[in-house]
């Protein structure tokens, strides 16, 4: 069990749930994501959390960068699901359209994305990105 305060609370994608029932269980491979939303709170969470293992691992392994460093700058606070298109358990595609709003050396943002998954061997994996103004 990490000690870290975060995995006693809520889960920092916002679903309502305890960490450990929603993204922790991700994170801690006790189990794989069903659905495309599923991976990308839990994809979100990690960047929260700076869990670039994890974010390797569920990215598809095609579009995957080299490296992945995680700018410890970054504070994300808030994360909205606007759509999700296909992406259940039975699809083998699917995209997640969401706003994850940040702090960055004191400044706000808002980062605007529709993201694609692909399910592969019973996994989802993160493509791509179109991003949104």
């Amino acid at each position: 069990m990490n000690e870290n305060p975060i995995h006693a609370g809520p889960c920092v994608c916002l679903s309502g749930e305890a960490y450990e029932a929603c993204c922790g269980r991700f994170h801690n491979g006790g189990a794989e994501a069903a659905t495309a939303e599923q991976l990308m709170r839990s994809r979100y969470s990690a960047f929260v959390l700076r869990n670039a293992e994890y974010l390797r691992k569920t990215w598809y392994p095609d579009t995957a960068p080299s490296d992945l460093e995680l700018d410890p700058a970054m504070e994300w606070r808030r994360l909205d699901i606007l759509s999700t298109s296909r992406g259940g358990p039975l699809d083998t595609e699917g995209t997640v359209e969401f706003k994850a709003h940040f702090r960055h050396h004191g400044e706000r943002g808002v980062h605007h994305e529709t993201s694609r998954f692909v399910r592969e061997n019973r996994r989802w994996y993160y493509v791509d990105a179109v991003m949104l103004a």
